[in-house]
């Protein structure tokens, strides 16, 4: 890679802070741009403008360590993330956001962590680690802890529990925000979740719900991810809020990483006739502003975190500059990968058939009605196929068995029923399950699931596919959560295996990430925990037999 030397870059200079464009050269010495000077005689090949972030993303969704994820982001033109370790502190706490922090050091990629606000998310369901007042109070004090990030019990907020209430007055006292998630809540219980200092939302799929929580003094991350997908129905928020608004991807797995990420979003919405400078000012300068990051808006004195590109409309990066060091060039990653270990936490011991079966008891089943492109689910009741008094998979009518399986320690699997999954063939199992990263699985019928489940087991932690008679997986051995491996050759296997399920029925577009969602309780309808069927609307858990 490039060394952090002086040198000098022409074009088209995009000046944010003052919404004009011009010909001009930017000289950068040791990292940092010394000045910028118009030149009308600068050729317009190419034009120059601040690196993109993503406002708030889970890295471990992409299936890859932080230096991996970094070497396939910097080809899109991103620089820097604000990224929630969630996902790792649930299995492993303080440690795993630790790894997190480390791990992003060793390349040059800028990663804003954020402290758990809810390890576990609830408990209903059982994870890894617990982050207490004490273990928040460490992490918000340090630098490299940027923000609290998403309050996710909203109810308790809403409601003014002190233990909620608590963390964000830790927040406060290191005079950092908070961001939210309140998927669905409007009115009054918007008002009082905004008004006990929440800062954000990247969880708003109606128009309606972000102009709320806007007028109550959030800000709106429209979130495109690789199941959650709210850009179309959130993006008019720029016609007169664009101030207010912010781009995220959320989660984001390593097929769809290796495709695209934040510079998609720029494209589609000047595709739709927002102005490109105003776009861009909502990807970069909000984020920056909001939670204070050092990240350079192409200004005499800032870090040299810039990117090339052909023009504002077609959007093709040529390259990507972190910190005066070219990252990207061509869509080729310059970033080198690194050697890392794999801490994990997984305990569970392989199941049998007769664990997941379910007696019958005459009466209709609820079950989880799944949105392809939503975190949401819908509750059905329907009368189920009974087999030897089991209630099993009825796959003419596109309801499957799905199971949970606690994987920290020895227990009985958790199961319930899906519609919309799709499958006609074999099943498909993963432990990465929103929010505490049990095993999750759903097929069409109870030996294919129980091997589904077993495979997982065995590789401790990954995703895993079940089709005739074969068993595929990828191993992800960090945390049972990412890989540590080439992130291009994850992503090459990632996509290999979605494939073949969709190859086996499934016509959702991210089979494995909406699965990872059904385990997600702190989004409603109905969900499945390790301990068992889950009410999101009443927060309380509910009997399988309506």
């Amino acid at each position: 890679m490039q060394e952090k030397n002086s040198f000098t870059i022409a074009g088209n200079i995009v000046d944010l802070q003052n919404e004009k464009i011009f010909k001009g050269r930017i000289y950068i010495d040791n990292g940092y741009i010394k000045s910028i000077k118009h030149d009308d005689a600068v050729a317009e090949t190419q034009t120059i403008l601040p690196g993109l972030i993503d406002a708030h993303i889970h890295v471990e969704s992409s299936m890859l360590i932080p230096s991996e994820f970094a070497r396939l982001a910097v080809v899109h033109g991103t620089v820097a993330t604000v990224s929630d370790p969630h996902e790792i502190a649930n299995v492993l706490g303080i440690d795993g956001i630790r790894f997190m922090i480390q791990n992003g050091k060793k390349v040059p990629f800028k990663f804003y962590f954020g402290a758990s606000a809810c390890v576990p998310a609830t408990p209903f369901e059982t994870s890894g680690a617990s982050l207490g007042e004490k273990e928040l109070d460490y992490l918000l004090s340090l630098d490299e802890i940027k923000y609290l990030s998403e309050m996710m019990n909203f109810p308790g907020v809403i409601n003014r529990v002190p233990s909620e209430m608590k963390k964000i007055e830790i927040a406060n006292k290191y005079h950092k925000p908070v961001d939210g998630h309140a998927p669905g809540v409007k009115g009054e219980d918007a008002r009082k979740y905004a008004s006990a200092g929440v800062s954000t939302d990247h969880e708003c799929f109606t128009l309606e719900e972000a102009l709320e929580k806007i007028r109550f003094g959030m800000k709106i991350q429209i979130r495109e991810g690789s199941a959650a997908k709210n850009f179309e129905a959130l993006i008019d928020l720029m016609k007169d809020h664009a101030g207010k608004v912010l781009f995220c991807s959320d989660d984001r797995h390593p097929n769809d990483l290796v495709a695209g990420h934040i510079n998609d979003l720029i494209k589609r919405a000047v595709a739709k006739g927002y102005a490109p400078l105003k776009v861009l000012k909502s990807v970069i300068i909000n984020p920056i502003e909001h939670y204070k990051l050092d990240v350079g808006m192409l200004r005499e004195g800032d870090p040299a975190d810039m990117i090339m590109v052909d023009n504002l409309k077609d959007f093709n990066v040529k390259a990507t500059y972190i910190q005066g060091e070219k990252v990207a060039e061509n869509g080729q990653s310059l970033i080198l990968s690194v050697e890392e270990e794999t801490p994990n936490n997984f305990c569970a011991e392989e199941i049998s058939e007769p664990d997941i079966r379910v007696e019958d008891q005459s009466k209709d089943i609820k079950v989880i009605e799944s949105y392809d492109g939503e975190l949401i689910t819908g509750m059905l009741k329907v009368t189920p196929k009974v087999v030897d008094n089991n209630v099993i998979s009825d796959v003419e009518n596109d309801v499957l068995k799905m199971v949970v399986l606690n994987r920290y320690e020895k227990a009985k699997p958790a199961v319930a029923f899906i519609k919309n999954f799709g499958l006609t063939k074999g099943a498909i199992a993963s432990s990465v399950a929103h929010d505490s990263h049990n095993i999750v699985a759903v097929g069409i019928n109870d030996e294919v699931i129980t091997q589904a489940v077993n495979a997982i087991i065995r590789s401790k932690g990954g995703v895993a596919v079940i089709n005739d008679g074969k068993e595929e997986v990828l191993a992800l051995p960090v945390a049972g959560l990412m890989s540590n491996k080439d992130g291009y050759r994850v992503a090459d296997r990632y996509e290999t295996l979605d494939k073949m399920v969709h190859k086996m029925g499934s016509k959702l577009r991210a089979p494995f990430m909406t699965l990872s969602f059904m385990a997600l309780l702190v989004i409603p309808d109905l969900k499945l925990s390790d301990k068992g069927l889950f009410d999101g609307r009443t927060f309380h858990f509910t009997s399988l037999f309506a």
